[in-house]
């Protein structure tokens, strides 16, 4: 039997899909649970460890600061154009910048295991010379 072939980094990102096998099995829970941006511990299909890769918590500040700024302008120009209440902004801007920066930080939770996945990434460590050579 053929080896699955690897999906590419924005299908893993996009659909969640395992980076070795292809199957939707990288995150803990569905798109719409409390573990929407969780890995699961390993792939339920071809058992690939997810354990070993350290994706960290690095996109979450720039998600938050790129997804801060495009909101911040949007209500900016929403206020400047149309004038509405400040009820209606917080109505509509907590959420819309909440729900943003989960769900776009699945993504990129996704591609950057995708992408140490694809790249075998490992920790750094520091290579010397040998003395003799």
């Amino acid at each position: 039997m053929a080896e699955p072939t690897p999906p590419t980094i924005a299908q893993a990102a996009f659909q969640g899909l395992c980076p070795r096998c292809g199957q939707p099995h990288l995150f803990a829970g569905p798109l719409f649970s409390t573990q929407v941006v969780t890995f699961a511990d390993r792939c339920a299909a071809c058992g690939l460890d997810f354990t070993r890769f350290n994706v960290g918590d690095g996109p979450a500040a720039f998600l938050t600061l790129i997804l801060g700024t495009i909101i911040t302008i949007a209500a900016i120009m929403v206020e400047l154009k149309l004038h509405p209440p400040l009820w209606l902004q917080m109505a509509i801007w907590l959420p819309l910048t909440a729900i943003g920066v989960v769900y776009s930080l699945r993504i990129a939770k996704g591609a950057l295991m995708a992408a140490e996945y694809r790249n075998e990434a490992r920790e750094g460590a520091v290579v010397r010379p040998d003395d003799d050579a």
